[in-house]
């Protein structure tokens, strides 16, 4: 087995691979924009990289089908399962890196009575469709999932909150 530094994203691959029971780099890109998206996006080329590292360090077993696009079908190790429970037990705190793109612009100077107007709008979007969500299938998801959905629901109504305040300090 290959030493390998796991990072967020192997964990989200592990975690996606776990829930699926076995998975192609390809289903494992669907499931993560299907599901964990909106609060961690995670590009196409980047989920077939980490795919290949956790193979190489024996977290994931590979089978090749045969015939047809010779699709690859993964499932945990144990020693995969092992890390991943190991990381899900961990309760570590690790700052969060906001990485709004209009709290950027205000900081270089952007013009809030430009951004603030299509941010409210944005935000509120966002907010109606979790909102939509969690009233669809909010008895569906498991309580660790339906409170990831809430902490998107909380935060776009925050986001919306700090847009207001900022469009009103323009007033």
């Amino acid at each position: 087995m290959a030493e390998s530094r796991l990072t967020t994203p192997s964990f989200l691959v592990l975690g996606i691979i776990d829930k699926l029971g076995e998975a192609s780099p390809y289903d494992v890109k669907v499931e993560a924009a299907r599901t964990v998206a909106p609060f961690w996006s995670m590009p196409h080329a980047q989920v077939y990289a980490q795919c290949d590292r956790l193979v190489e360090a024996g977290l994931l077993s590979q089978d090749r089908q045969a015939g047809g696009r010779n699709r690859r079908l993964m499932k945990l190790t144990a020693a995969g399962r092992a890390a991943l429970e190991e990381w899900l037990a961990d309760p570590a705190f690790v700052p969060v890196e906001a990485r709004e793109r209009g709290i950027l612009k205000l900081w270089f100077g952007a013009r809030p009575e430009v951004h603030s107007p299509v941010q409210i709008a944005e935000h509120r979007r966002t907010l109606a469709d979790y909102e939509q969500l969690a009233e669809n299938v909010g008895t569906l998801l498991t309580r660790g999932q339906r409170e990831a959905l809430e902490f998107g629901i909380r935060y776009e109504r925050m986001m919306v909150d700090f847009w207001q305040w900022v469009e009103q300090r323009g007033s």
